[in-house]
């Protein structure tokens, strides 16, 4: 009520229009209109002394020096501040039509914001964030997503501070999760598990030689390799004997003799398998040419009878 308390100020103290304006919040000519009584007609005037806004010593300290400015007491009683809880974001009635868009860019650009945050952002409610994500919503079909900022449903500001939040909160998901993998421990491959086990007394496979041990072997054999050259050079060749020709073909010679007689034994048992076959045949015609007289004789007889 600064007009009470002017009104007060313009008739009991000795003030200065420019102290009293400045003190009240007001304009100096309405503070010269009050004292004219031209403004504020009606207004009882509000004791600032009794309410604990000024005390007498600074009232006096202000009219003995006109360039003073008033300054508000200090208050005996602390009130303490109530914490209000902030409600859901107020969207505009000719905006509401605009928030099913809203959402819709926000589930695709920023799939990690939680559906409290989304609330916060546009003002609009869990059920209708489902219907949107599931894309059972009523109007599905004709959703094009549109950036909440650009349509005025929320600020830069407050977009960056969740998407912001969000993140931190996936990151501290993901070292949690990483933890208790770790303390839990890996699944071995499925190489290892179905894999036969290994003797104990077959040695593991040896590791390739690095690519520097390689090298440093060679460069150990070298000077080896080059001594053992100069050696061969310096050694005369010794020459080779030339072959003998009568000792070639005295070999020869006897390679066939002994194949010779190898044939002619072949030879003479086959000659004798052949006489025995052909005497056991012989006796075999022998027999059927007795055996035929007889049968001819039987079929006589069973012709007279």
């Amino acid at each position: 009520m600064p007009k009470a308390t002017a009104v007060w100020l313009v008739d009991n103290t000795a003030l200065t229009f420019e102290q009293i304006a400045e003190f009240c919040g007001l304009h100096v000519l309405e503070v010269k209109g009050i004292a004219d009584e031209d403004v504020a007609q009606g207004i009882k005037g509000m004791d600032p002394i009794a309410s604990g806004q000024l005390t007498r010593e600074e009232i006096e300290r202000a009219q003995k020096d006109p360039n003073y400015r008033l300054k508000l007491a200090e208050p005996k009683v602390v009130v303490p501040k109530v914490a209000t809880k902030k409600g859901p974001r107020y969207t505009p009635v000719s905006r509401r039509q605009d928030r099913p868009n809203a959402i819709l860019w926000l589930l695709r650009n920023h799939p990690e914001l939680k559906d409290s945050q989304i609330i916060r952002l546009v003002g609009t409610t869990k059920p209708t964030i489902t219907a949107i994500r599931e894309r059972t919503h009523w109007n599905a079909a004709n959703l094009q997503p549109q950036d909440p900022v650009a349509l005025g449903l929320c600020s830069q500001t407050d977009l960056d501070n969740e998407v912001k939040k969000a993140a931190r909160r996936v990151e501290r998901e993901r070292k949690k999760a990483e933890k208790e993998m770790a303390k839990a421990g890996t699944l071995l491959p499925a190489e290892e598990t179905t894999a036969e086990p290994v003797p104990d007394d077959v040695a593991p496979p040896s590791e390739p030689e690095p690519e520097d041990g390689r090298m440093a072997r060679l460069e150990d054999v070298a000077p080896e390799l080059a001594r053992a050259a100069k050696q061969a050079m310096a050694t005369p060749a010794t020459p080779e004997a030339a072959p003998d020709p009568d000792a070639i073909f005295a070999s020869l010679d006897a390679e066939k003799g002994d194949g010779g007689a190898a044939a002619a034994d072949s030879a003479e048992s086959n000659e004798t398998a052949r006489r025995e076959s052909a005497s056991e045949n012989a006796d075999e015609g022998g027999r059927d040419s007795e055996a035929a007289p007889e049968s001819a004789g039987e079929g006589e007889s069973a012709g007279k009878g």
